[in-house]
């Protein structure tokens, strides 16, 4: 078929292949993402500065040694190479993990125990939530300055232990007295945060599994064991890592509640207080050894890592078609199709 061409030689109108659009520079071209990036670019900026920098920093301050003030002297390895010779440090890790288990562990328990009384048919349901989540938005300095007081010597801990006819307890001068005091600071704090959570996870399990459960007869605790917790899973793992995270980095209770030694880098009588990131905290804004504290900071979060992992793996379980990504995917859609 022959083409038409107009007078000048050319195609046809009608033959010509269509013009490339030009750029557009009016609002729906590129321009238009401008604004919305103007908006969220502080929070960029903010994050660049005052988080993305720092980590960066203190990863080549691990290396250094520096008194915050002088010049920096590189001395590669050595910061971890004395941490790890370093006995205070290590005292430091065992009283952290201590008081992380006597905390953690009663705190989820009793978290769920409260959701599923919240869940419940009880009065008054919103008046209890507001008062297990009072404890979370409390200044901690305050709060451990009362709980100081509570477990004084002549303090009303030992006061009511007293009534009782119990001796009273060394609730800030005795080993296990002082991880005592602070993880019960620990669990007064968090145990309504997580309470919510749980709630929040209970809500979503549909009705009918409750009352299935209630038809066949099944009692509060069966019910919370076989019906709720393995379907729980999910939230349980996020508030037990969160739980972990958190409990890994203990600092205010430690430090405010024997601020009367030493300005609270002690830890209390015998270090028995003392945590990493109170150590650390010592290290670097006490002694001015901010090398060698960068360095305890990256061991801490090497530990934090390895904690986590160990809690997904022991609260999410071993069963391959739990696990997320690809692989597990893969491992049901083979089983689906017979294979």
């Amino acid at each position: 078929m022959a083409t038409v061409l107009d007078p000048a030689g050319a195609p046809a109108a009608d033959e010509r292949p269509p013009a490339r659009p030009a750029k557009s520079t009016t609002p729906g071209g590129r321009k238009r993402h401008f604004p919305p990036l103007l908006a969220i670019s502080p929070f960029y900026v903010l994050f660049a500065v005052f988080g993305a920098f720092p980590i960066v920093f203190s990863v080549y301050l691990s290396f250094q040694d520096w008194d915050g003030i002088g010049d920096m002297r590189f001395v590669g390895f050595q910061q971890y190479g004395w941490l790890l010779q370093d006995s205070v440090f290590w005292h430091s890790v065992l009283n952290t993990f201590e008081i992380w288990f006597l905390s953690t562990v009663p705190m989820l328990f009793l978290a769920l125990v409260l959701a599923f009384l919240l869940h419940s048919q009880v009065r008054f349901t919103g008046a209890y939530r507001v008062a297990y989540f009072i404890p979370n938005v409390t200044s901690m300095v305050a709060m451990t300055v009362v709980f100081g007081s509570v477990f004084a010597q002549a303090g009303l801990a030992n006061a009511v232990l007293r009534a009782i006819g119990v001796d009273g307890i060394g609730w800030l001068s005795s080993e296990w007295g002082i991880k005592s005091s602070v993880s019960l600071m620990i669990i007064w704090r968090w145990v309504g945060y997580n309470a919510l959570i749980f709630l929040a996870g209970l809500q979503a399990i549909p009705t009918e599994h409750f009352e299935a459960a209630r038809v066949d007869g099944a009692n509060s605790r069966q019910t919370l064991f076989r019906v709720v917790l393995p379907q729980l899973r999910p939230v349980v793992l996020f508030a037990a890592v969160t739980s972990t995270i958190n409990g890994l980095q203990i600092f205010t209770e430690s430090q405010v509640l024997f601020q009367s030694t030493d300005v609270g880098t002690t830890g209390g009588p015998g270090q028995e207080g003392m945590t990493i990131v109170l150590y650390l905290w010592q290290k670097a804004f006490k002694e001015h050894q901010f090398g060698y504290g960068a360095a305890m900071g990256w061991v801490l979060f090497a530990i934090i890592a390895i904690f986590t992992i160990v809690n997904w793996r022991l609260v999410a379980g071993s069963d391959d078609d739990r696990r997320p990504g690809i692989a597990g995917l893969l491992r049901r859609k083979g089983a689906r199709h017979g294979r």
